[in-house]
């Protein structure tokens, strides 16, 4: 059986042929505008069928596009009630925390012992997600979400530092402009900012697509990653990784904090994790 394209490469799709513009589209799911371009892109070449016509104002349907729409758009609806049982709630008794794999690995973590130590009756419950509309169905109690601010709406606090820092691991040694480089895809910004706003470098010659996959890469040598400066911590203070360049760059989007007030447990977690930032 061939293997089917990611199920991401559909859902960009299916956005962009909703709204006929990879920017609308882009605003919908939390990715920014290249990487739903890329993405659809991507599954159009391994279909082998152009799905869209890129007009100067927006986007039109192929045939093949219009053939693909419905059958796609079924099939996430019915991925999406398949798993609404699963998403009804946390267990009584139990804080549920909605992050991405990145912010859990590299900032929760390493120093969720000292939560629990401090606040030994609250049962935790992680939640990882993608898209910023994961969280309107996660009902969590705690959500850290990435994005623009327009992405994650005004009722989420932005949590700091935001920027984006170059890192690679103690054991590869050499200047920035000499190693090899760690893009992390679907961001906004990246090494062309970099290379733009502090100096040459390479081209990126490893893509991730995600921050703490990028972390990941970096610790074992594999390259500098440009990642966000929230996430470095733990790795920088037990010296898994150093900074390869003093220099720092803005960051479009950035991660952000809400918590439920008729929870008190959410105002404790809140609390914990501003104090290790």
């Amino acid at each position: 059986m061939n293997s089917l394209p990611p199920l991401t490469w559909f859902r960009s799709f299916e956005a962009a042929a909703r709204k006929l513009s990879f920017t609308s589209a882009a605003e919908e799911i939390g990715l920014t505008q290249s990487a739903v371009s890329q993405q659809v892109r991507s599954l159009e070449t391994r279909l082998g069928a152009p799905l869209f016509v890129r007009l100067p104002r927006g986007l039109a349907l192929t045939d093949e596009g219009r053939k693909l729409l419905p059958q796609v758009g079924k099939a996430l609806e019915t991925l999406a009630a398949a798993a609404e049982p699963f998403s009804s709630g946390a267990a009584k008794g139990v804080l549920t925390v909605a992050t991405s794999v990145s912010v859990a690995q590299w900032l929760i973590a390493p120093h969720l012992p000292d939560f629990r130590a401090k606040n030994p009756n609250v049962r935790i419950r992680l939640v990882s997600t993608i898209w910023p509309d994961d969280f309107h169905t996660s009902r969590a109690d705690v959500e850290i979400r990435f994005g623009s601010r327009k992405q994650v709406g005004t009722n989420a606090e932005a949590l700091l530092p935001d920027r984006l820092i170059a890192l690679k691991s103690p054991k590869l040694s050499g200047r920035l402009e000499d190693l090899p480089l760690i893009e992390t895809v679907g961001v906004a910004g990246g090494w062309d900012t970099w290379q733009t706003e502090v100096g040459p470098t390479q081209r990126p010659a490893i893509f991730a697509d995600t921050y703490g996959m990028a972390l990941q890469l970096a610790r074992h040598g594999s390259g500098v990653a440009l990642v966000s400066e929230l996430l470095a911590g733990y790795p920088l203070s037990y010296r898994q990784l150093q900074k390869a360049h003093s220099a720092s760059i803005a960051s479009q989007e950035s991660y952000h904090l809400y918590l439920r007030e008729d929870v008190p447990a959410a105002g404790q977690f809140g609390d914990w994790l501003r104090s290790l930032i």
